[in-house]
């Protein structure tokens, strides 16, 4: 009984410093999914404001919003376009994890259903350095696929020079 007042004790105080508000479930399970599923974005928006930092991004994203709020997935990738970082959501999008992403190109999603034409505008916006927005059919790591919402953007560093590209990503119907 102990174990419990001392969850219910440490879960109270860690929702008091959150800015955003859950409401409470009567079934354990559902409560534990979505608690698991908010620590994820949390850790994600620690991870992400980090790599900002250390890029030194001028942008105003609001990860919490795009994470939490809106359940995007995000991607990060380098100048030459290999990922460095996902939001741990990829894996229930996709089937893959960010450790088994990171280094890869975001062409693996891609396969031979994948529209050309739709791929051909989003190198080009990525090649000319300008936002983009696309749906497209991507791959699962089972191979099954998936429709892709995509809005991407270059982020530039406090030099105004692009350092990495980030996309917002969601399946679409």
């Amino acid at each position: 009984m102990q174990e419990i007042q001392h969850y219910d004790r440490a879960a109270h105080d860690f929702y008091q410093k959150q800015t955003f508000t859950a409401l409470p479930l009567t079934t354990w399970d559902l409560f534990a999914e979505q608690f698991k599923t908010t620590c994820e974005g949390l850790n994600d928006i620690t991870q992400f404001t980090k790599l900002a930092e250390a890029n030194k991004w001028k942008t105003s994203i609001s990860f919490k919003n795009e994470i939490l709020d809106k359940n995007h997935v995000v991607v990060v990738t380098d100048e030459a376009l290999n990922i460095v970082h996902t939001s741990q959501n990829i894996h229930k999008m996709n089937g893959y994890t960010t450790k088994e992403l990171v280094g890869k190109k975001p062409k693996l999603f891609q396969g031979a259903l994948t529209c050309k034409e739709t791929s051909r505008k989003i190198g080009e916006a990525v090649q000319n350095k300008i936002p983009f927005e696309a749906t497209i059919l991507n791959y699962r790591k089972d191979g099954s696929t998936y429709n892709c919402w995509i809005k991407g953007a270059p982020i530039k560093d406090v030099n105004g020079k692009v350092v990495n590209f980030i996309a917002f990503e969601r399946e679409v119907a």
